[in-house]
Formats: C-alpha cells, structure tokens, sequence
C-alpha cells in the first residue's frame, strides 16, 4: 500500500469531515506514524500545505541540531583519539596523519556512493512514494558492498607502499602501513554505516543517525584506550578501535533500516515489486559519479599538501595532522546543516514546493555561516588552551595554534561553500560545483601553498588554505544568487 492509500484509509477510519484535503492528509500522516513535530513539519511539505518562514526555520533548526550534535561529539572524539595517539609521541601522530587524506579519498569515495541514492530516497520521500524508496534501498545495498569491496582491496594492496609513496619518513612507515592496512580492510563496514545514516536523513530522520554516531563515537574511545594502552598496540590499536566501534554502528543502523523505519523497512513490505536496477543506478550514478571525482581530485589534492608538508619534517606532520582535526571543530557543524539542506531541498523538489526549495536553500546557508563564524571565533580564542591536553609536544602545540588562528578567518565563507554545495546536491545538481571545489583547490590552493611553504614553512600552507576556501565560498555564493534568481535549481528525478 502507498503513502496515497494509506492517507485514504486512515482519513475514512477516523471520519474527517468539513477539512481540507491537506488537513486530513495532515491528520492522517500523524495518526499513521504518531509524527514528532518534525515529522509533522515535513508533512506539510510533502502534503503541500501553506508553511510560514518562522515553520521553515524551526524545521530546517530541528533538523539541523541532532546532525551538529552528532558533528560536534565526533569531531571531540577524535580530539580524544588524536590524544591518545599523542601520547605516544610526535612520530605516532605523524603515521597517522601522513595517511589520513589517503583514508578520506577512499571514505569520500564511499560517501559519494551513498549520497546519489541518498538524494533519490529524499526525492521519493517528498513525492510521498515510499516504495519507490525501499526499491532504491534494495538496489543501493547490492551496488554499494561491490564497490566498496573492491576499493577496500585496492587499499590492502597500496597498504605496504603508502607511506613511500608520500614522502613518510623512515621511522614512521610501519605504523602508517599497520593503520591504513586495517582501515582498508573495514572499508564496506564504512559503506554499510555511510549508505544506512545516508537512507534516514533522507527520510528526514536525523535522531537515530546521530544517536548512534554518539555511541560509535564514546565506544571508540573505550576501545582505543583498551587496545593502545592496555593491550600496548599503540597505533594498531587506535585502527582496531575504530574498526570495532564502526562495526557495531553499522550493524544497529542496518537493523533500524531493514526492520523499523517507517518508510525503508524491508521486511515488513513483502509485498513490493520487483525493482529495475538499471533505472535505479543509473541517475544515482548522475548524482554520485560527480561527487566521487570530485572527492578523488580533492583529496588527491590534499595528498599533494601532505607531500608539500611532508619535507617540513616531523613536527610540521604532526601539527598539520592536529590542526586538521581540531578544524574540524568549526566546519562539522556545517556538515551537520548541510544534511539538513539536502534533506529539505530534495523532499521539497520532490513534493514540487519550488517555494520551500528557495527557501531552504537561503535559510540553511544562513544557518551554516552563522554557526561557523561563532565556532570560528571559539577556536581562535581556544585552542591554546586545548593544544596541551592533544600532545606534549610544546613545539607541535605552538605551530598548530598559528596555523588554525589563520585558518579562523575563512570559517564563515567555508561554511557557505560547504551548505551550498549541499543545497545543489539535494537538487540533483552535482557536476559544476564539483568543477568549482576541483579548481579551486587545484588552480587556488595548491599552487600558492607550494608558494609560500618555500618561505613560510607550514604557515604558508595555511595561509593558502585560507585565501582558498574565502575563495570557494565567494564562487559558491555567486552561483547560488544567480540560480535562485533565473529560478534553474530544482532538477527531479524520475
């Protein structure tokens, strides 16, 4: 039975009479799914019916928030993690990181895989065709175990000359290899959790994804302490730690999926029919292969800075590595808001609310930069008092406070570039502002951070870091404007 049907029967059981349409569609999608006020908030998109700014924003925040929570308590356990590691000395810390942009090319890849049909399932949703979405559902398991699979393997194969290849030095080869061995070995474990919290957002469920995130987080924290410390497998076991903790999210998602969404849950709608593959790769594939080169090229460009770093020896590693993550404090929450905008901008395409889709796409942009520029403002404040509780290390702690007091500018336009590029994603709309992110990091960021390393040392690596990503929110922020103003954003899928 589709969402249409169901409306039908539950309007006629409990007799809705001198109402609206929208309002007994309303009442009836509340009494099916005994809706929170989120879900009561995205029935009115989906149902059509008339939504204030004020109902606008308190969606777009009740989205938003869990997300941020889920970003935030991430981005403080790696703090957690990068200290434990730290603890162990600068050339720990440096196998990791030297890495570490090697591990974000392949989860970006698997990420990538995901979102496409993660779009499709927001589209299906907002068009209130629940089974359209448990067929996208089915088909995106099957395609994405295969390919991950297969960049796992590839991973295991590169594993021993990695570090070589980066420019690693000699002492910290081993542990790098050790480290992005096991990391490649969980790869489709990565899949399985990337592709099932992918599925609930789009169905506008951000709670339970979030949920687990927070355990995943907090579990891996237990088990990095068990395995580096008690067990003393140092950098192997901060890779086991993590396998482990993301195995059991993935595993709790997967259930949640198959068994008790709503609207995904497969095997309590036997009923289905057969869905055709072909016609469901296929334009998840138009959403997804921009994305996936997008993120090899970026991330091919990170390893280019890695290698631009890897020659200011050791501590420039470490610092680079430190700096990195504790960013990571400021733009989660943009990541977070962005969930939120291609949740809200692909139901509302697919409910054809072209009103709510501009709507969307200006107030979470607002959203995203205002929560940036605070965080943004935060670090630069505080991160000297955090860098003593990552590392011991006094030279590793003064450069990484340089480096991220530098990068604090670029905060509020980074976060327009992040929430934008979601508000395209949401709308299908993937192949020119993967183009913009690619040139501006290879055209813009790369060339001026070889520049002034030669002067600068790691600063001058930051410092074109920071010219870049003013760069890229400008860019963005221009084609926004001109979308929303020639009215060309909404793309809807079949």
């Amino acid at each position: 039975m589709n969402f249409d049907s169901k409306d039908k029967v539950f309007t006629r059981r409990y007799k809705i009479q001198g109402t609206s349409v929208f309002e007994r569609k309303k009442c009836a999608t509340e009494k099916r799914l005994k809706l929170s006020k989120t879900n009561i908030l995205l029935g009115k998109v989906q149902n059509g019916g008339p939504m204030p700014i004020a109902e606008q924003a308190t969606l777009a925040l009740y989205l938003a928030f869990p997300a941020i929570i889920s970003q935030l308590i991430t981005i403080l356990m790696e703090y957690v993690d990068s200290a434990m590691v730290g603890q162990l000395g600068a050339s720990a810390s440096a196998s990791i990181g030297i890495v570490s942009t090697t591990t974000w090319l392949m989860g970006g890849l698997c990420s990538s895989i995901a979102g496409g049909f993660g779009v499709m399932v927001a589209q299906s949703i907002g068009a209130r065709n629940d089974l359209r979405a448990r067929q996208i559902l089915r088909v995106a398991i099957r395609f994405t175990l295969v390919v991950s699979s297969v960049i796992g393997l590839i991973g295991i194969i590169i594993a021993p000359f990695l570090p070589q290849w980066l420019g690693g030095e000699v002492s910290i080869r081993d542990d790098a290899t050790t480290y992005f061995l096991v990391f490649s070995a969980s790869i489709p474990i990565w899949e399985v959790n990337y592709l099932m919290a992918s599925m609930l957002r789009s169905t506008g469920n951000m709670k339970v994804p979030s949920i687990v995130n927070i355990v995943s987080c907090l579990l891996n924290v237990g088990f990095n302490y068990v395995f580096i410390f008690v067990c003393g497998w140092g950098v192997l076991g901060a890779a086991i730690g993590t396998a482990c903790s993301i195995t059991i999210a993935s595993i709790v998602l997967t259930i949640y999926v198959l068994f008790i969404s709503p609207e995904l849950r497969l095997f309590k709608n036997t009923t289905d029919k057969k869905e055709d593959t072909l016609a469901i790769i296929k334009p998840a594939m138009h959403i997804g292969i921009p994305m996936a080169v997008q993120h090899i090229a970026i991330c091919s460009a990170y390893i280019v800075s890695t290698l631009i770093v890897a020659p200011l020896g050791t501590i420039a590693i470490a610092a680079h590595s430190f700096g990195i993550t504790i960013e990571g404090l400021c733009y989660m929450p943009g990541y977070g808001i962005g969930d939120a905008a291609t949740t809200l901008v692909g139901q509302s395409i697919g409910a054809r609310r072209e009103d709510l889709q501009r709507s969307f796409s200006v107030l979470t942009v607002l959203l995203g930069c205002a929560f940036m520029t605070v965080m943004g403002i935060l670090m630069y404040a505080g991160v000297p008092y955090l860098m003593p509780l990552m590392t011991p290390d006094v030279a590793v702690q003064q450069l990484t406070v340089e480096c991220l007091r530098i990068e604090a500018f670029a905060e509020p336009l980074y976060a327009v570039a992040i929430v934008t590029y979601s508000v395209f994603m949401g709308a299908a709309d993937t192949k020119v502002p993967a183009a913009m992110n690619l040139g501006s990091m290879w055209i813009v960021r790369l060339p001026m951070a070889y520049l002034l390393a030669q002067q600068l040392g790691l600063k001058g690596v930051w410092i074109a870091m920071c010219a870049e990503l003013c760069f890229r929110g400008t860019i963005f922020l221009i084609r926004l404007i001109y979308k929303l103003k020639t009215q060309k954003i909404t793309i809807q899928l079949s």
